[in-house]
């Protein structure tokens, strides 16, 4: 993974914040991934924000999902290659891996669309740790 650069072209040190991350990544893709936090806090709004690896990381009875900028494009990690497939249909016109996907910061992901992923993946971790949250 290459470190991402500051809009002032300086090499970025390591976030201990998502906010210090969004601060020092490049304008275009501290939108679409300010975006993208938005949409995953309303999804889920019990998850809390943690960096792990060095990128944003939402954690909820478990890593719940993650994203990152990179030169030429923006990474969602879904972590879960399950709930990837089950929506791969919707996801047709982005580049996908094995559990993310990767699309251009001026294209940023649909909002009903990370809702979902999102939505699946809480079901999927309290369905797996045994403890439905009701509230979430």
């Amino acid at each position: 993974m290459k470190k991402v650069t500051s809009s002032d072209g300086k090499r970025s040190a390591r976030a201990e914040t998502v906010d210090d991350y969004l601060a020092a990544i490049p304008e275009d893709a501290r939108a679409a991934l300010a975006k993208l936090r938005k949409t995953i806090q309303a999804a889920a709004p019990k998850a809390t924000e943690v960096i792990s690896y060095q990128i944003p990381t939402f954690k909820h009875q478990g890593m719940l999902v993650a994203f990152a900028a990179f030169e030429g494009h923006c990474g969602f990690y879904i972590m879960s290659p399950k709930v990837l497939r089950a929506h791969a249909a919707e996801l047709k016109d982005y580049e996908l891996n094995k559990a993310s996907i990767r699309f251009p910061a001026s294209k940023p992901l649909p909002a009903t669309l990370v809702t979902k992923l999102v939505k699946a993946r809480v079901a999927e971790n309290e369905a797996r740790h045994g403890k439905r949250d009701k509230s979430s």
